[in-house]
C-alpha cells in the first residue's frame, strides 16, 4: 500500500516534541512495559483524527492552515480546531464526525495509515502522507494498551 511514498518520514516524528506531556500517558501506565521514554510504547490501541483528500494540493492546503494556526509555533492542534479542519477538507465520511476514528487496534488499519497511527505521538499531528486511499494528516489523541 502506497509504496515508494514516504509514510515513515512523514509519519509526525518530526513533530512529536510537539506531544511532550502527553495528556492520555495514565494510559500507558499500568503495565511495566507499555511506558518507554519515547512515549509511543507498544501500545495496542490509538484513538485519532483524520483528514482524508484524494488530491494532494487539497491535503497540502489543509496542512498549512495546521502549520500557520499551531504548528509552526511548536503548538498542539487541539482536537476542536482539527475537528473543524476535517470537517472542511475532509472527503471521507468520519469527516462530518470531525474526522473521529475513535479507539482502533494495531493491525485494523492498513499499511502506512497504522505506521504513521501508532508512531505519532498524542498531541501531534502527522505530516501529509500517501496511502492507497489518498491523502491523509492525522491527530492522535490518546493510546493505550
Amino acid at each position: 500500500m502506497g509504496k515508494g511514498s514516504k509514510p515513515k518520514d512523514a509519519g509526525g516524528k518530526g513533530k512529536g516534541k510537539q506531544a511532550a506531556g502527553a495528556s492520555d500517558d495514565s494510559a500507558s501506565k499500568g503495565k511495566g512495559k507499555a511506558g518507554k521514554a519515547d512515549g509511543l510504547g507498544t501500545c495496542t490501541y490509538v484513538k485519532a483524527r483524520h483528514i482524508l483528500c484524494e488530491k494532494q494540493g487539497k491535503i497540502n492546503e489543509a496542512y498549512k492552515k495546521l502549520q500557520d494556526g499551531w504548528l509552526s509555533n511548536g503548538d498542539k492542534v487541539p482536537p476542536a480546531e482539527f475537528a473543524k479542519l476535517a470537517a472542511e477538507y475532509s472527503e471521507c465520511p468520519s469527516g462530518k464526525k470531525g474526522g473521529d476514528l475513535g479507539w482502533f487496534p494495531r493491525g485494523k488499519m492498513a499499511g502506512p495509515f497504522q505506521e504513521v497511527a501508532f508512531s505519532t505521538f498524542v498531541g501531534a499531528t502527522s505530516a501529509p502522507f500517501k496511502s492507497t486511499h489518498g491523502y491523509h494528516i492525522i491527530l492522535c489523541e490518546g493510546r493505550k494498551n
